[in-house]
């Protein structure tokens, strides 16, 4: 089956549905079948932040659905740079499922990947 690799930039709640689509896509792309892999950079590694939270006018739990795909095997390595840098909780914790890594493993993943995608 297809490897995909998902790589996510945008701050979570930025006023689009830009992360909610990627992170839906990952969902229906592992159901059928598909191996699903998710780095984070840039303002995209407060997804990986208990400290981000729904704000009261979206109606999608964007951290909830990152966990769920956790639970369901995705790996997701989150910037190790971008960790310390970026972000509107920069310096907070990130929760578990979310491994530290640097632009090295970014590139294996893309070399080991049939298909990359970025949002």
């Amino acid at each position: 089956m297809a490897k995909v690799l998902f790589i996510l930039n945008r701050e979570p709640y930025d006023g689009t549905d830009v992360t909610w689509n990627a992170l839906r896509l990952a969902g229906k792309l592992l159901e059928k079948g598909a191996v699903v892999r998710i780095f984070l950079m840039n303002d995209a590694v407060d997804l990986a932040r208990n400290e981000t939270v729904k704000p009261e006018n979206y109606d999608q739990d964007l951290v909830a659905m990152l966990k769920e795909l956790i639970d369901k095997g995705v790996p997701v390595k989150v910037c190790g740079t971008c960790m310390a840098r970026c972000g509107i909780h920069k310096g907070k914790p990130y929760f578990e499922g979310a491994e530290k890594a640097t632009m090295n493993d970014l590139a294996e993943w893309v070399l080991d990947s049939d298909k990359v995608l970025t949002f």
